[in-house]
């Protein structure tokens, strides 16, 4: 059964293109989305958006009203679907990246700042810090807060959280350089 708009089109016997368009994207869509994806094809959406772009231009040209369209339309679902096959036939079989089976490894950002030789972490490292500088580094570093938020949160002045932070990362740095033997 034919949609409304297609019922209009049909009644109706007019040659305008966008009135047809409209007809025979609500009539067919659906059907050549179906097509498509029971034959198999890998975004079937997109594929369908691309039917009925290549069936606009050729609109002016096309007889038969909307039966003639749906012939134009599963045609070039058709030739879209070959496509399609003849694509994934030249295209090399990929192999989905797994990181656990990767022998290849580099040292994270952290280890490179903090050294891995003494075998402690930032979270460590972030241990030994008074429990305001630990606060102060999550929420402005971590959480990537502004200062006012940051001032809010601990219930501080926006002084003493630059303050406190200014401290933290200078406290930070002393102990990084003390853990790496470095003075």
């Amino acid at each position: 059964m034919l949609e409304p708009l297609a019922d209009e089109y049909v009644q109706a016997d007019h040659d305008d293109p966008a009135l047809l368009f409209t007809a025979a994207y609500n009539a067919f869509s659906g059907p050549v989305f179906g097509y498509l994806k029971a034959r198999g094809v890998d975004d079937p959406e997109a594929v369908t958006q691309d039917v009925f772009l290549a069936l606009y231009p050729k609109l002016d040209t096309l007889h038969g009203g909307l039966q003639g369209a749906k012939t134009l339309l599963f045609t070039i679902a058709h030739a879209r679907l070959v496509d399609h096959y003849r694509k994934r036939e030249r295209t090399p079989d990929s192999t989905p990246y797994e990181p656990d089976f990767d022998a290849r490894r580099s040292p994270s950002a952290e280890e490179q700042a903090f050294g891995s030789a003494s075998g402690l972490g930032v979270t460590e490292l972030l241990e030994d810090l008074a429990e305001d500088y630990r606060e102060v580094l999550a929420l402005r570093v971590v959480a990537d807060l502004s200062v006012e938020e940051t001032a809010d949160i601990m219930g501080k002045s926006q002084g003493a959280v630059k303050q406190l932070q200014r401290r933290a990362l200078g406290a930070l740095k002393k102990r990084a350089l003390l853990r790496n033997g470095t003075s």
